[in-house]
């Protein structure tokens, strides 16, 4: 079904309406302008690369119907309306006033120009362990946090992939990453993507995170055992076996838990974007990757935004 364009999702019905874009977008007007030229460099150059680079064409690229998301303005709310909320695409064509064979070209598309518009603005996470004792090097203070975060996913079809996703802590099916955040609340560093079988300690074990000489580590106690050379590392202690902890023991983790909580709101964050927190249902290979990164970076975003304005 196809709505009238004076009731459609778009940049010019919604600029006014701060409140309510900041709900749709889960960025402010400010922080939207603000991303809104890397954007339209990052869309020309995917036009470059995609259309025109290499192509014997017989007209100019755009020339044509005029497409309903026709601004640079409406294409950013596309997607951003799309991470934020996470309806089917169905949903989002109807609200944009495309079909969903439409809404499903546009998503996949635009998906890979914003990262590459919040990699431009140099928000978006490290990916490469190698680089991370370099780049963490940099910060003001040598103080992180670690923590494992999954998400929800369809049940997988394959029988070997419904084995692998199957996540006994959270009893569904998820896929899983490793985040390291600082102080401030942005996440530092994004792990690949994992089966929401493997342990997070597993992951960093495989990984191999090197840390700056004098670095304090926070993390829970998922991380048992993780102890990186030249880092002191905070933990709560777990309860023994068959034990219990002494009152200062258990005082001692209070404390600890104060402190390494910010990390579980940096994920939360991350997961405004409804895409990472609802139940993923996209089967592309590596999509579920991009998401996760791309939310990482308008959490980011929207970190440098907050100190900005204070």
């Amino acid at each position: 079904m196809i709505i009238g364009a004076e009731t459609m999702i778009s940049y010019a019905n919604l600029k006014n309406k701060p409140r309510i874009f900041r709900t749709l977008t889960g960025l402010t007007l400010k922080g939207f302008e603000k991303l809104l030229p890397a954007f339209e460099a990052a869309w020309q150059n995917y036009i470059w690369e995609n259309h025109i680079q290499g192509k014997n064409r017989q007209r100019q690229y755009g020339g044509g119907r005029i497409p309903q998301l026709g601004s640079i303005e409406d294409k950013l709310m596309f997607i951003l309306v799309y991470f934020r909320l996470y309806p089917t695409q169905e949903v989002q064509g109807f609200l944009f006033n495309i079909s969903q064979g439409q809404a499903n070209e546009w998503v996949h598309k635009l998906t890979k120009v914003l990262n590459a518009s919040l990699g431009y603005q140099k928000q978006l996470p490290e990916r490469s362990a190698g680089n991370l004792e370099q780049l963490l090097g940099k910060c003001p203070v040598l103080e992180f946090f670690i923590d494992g975060t999954e998400r929800p996913i369809s049940r997988p079809k394959d029988k070997e992939k419904q084995k692998t996703n199957y996540s006994g802590k959270k009893k569904r099916h998820t896929v899983k990453n490793n985040i390291i955040s600082d102080r401030r609340g942005k996440v530092l560093y994004l792990s690949n993507t994992y089966e929401g079988k493997k342990h997070d300690k597993k992951i960093a074990d495989e990984e191999e995170y090197r840390f700056p000489q004098g670095s304090h580590l926070w993390k829970d106690t998922g991380f048992q055992g993780y102890e990186p050379e030249g880092v002191t590392t905070h933990q709560p202690k777990k309860k023994p076996r068959n034990a219990e902890l002494t009152s200062e023991e258990k005082e001692a983790n209070r404390e600890i838990a104060k402190e390494r909580v910010v990390v579980e709101h940096h994920i939360g964050g991350v997961k405004r974007s409804k895409i990472v927190h609802d139940i993923f249902r996209n089967r592309k290979a590596g999509y579920d990757d991009l998401v996760m990164e791309t939310s990482c970076g308008l959490h980011n975003l929207r970190i440098d935004e907050r100190q900005l304005a204070a």
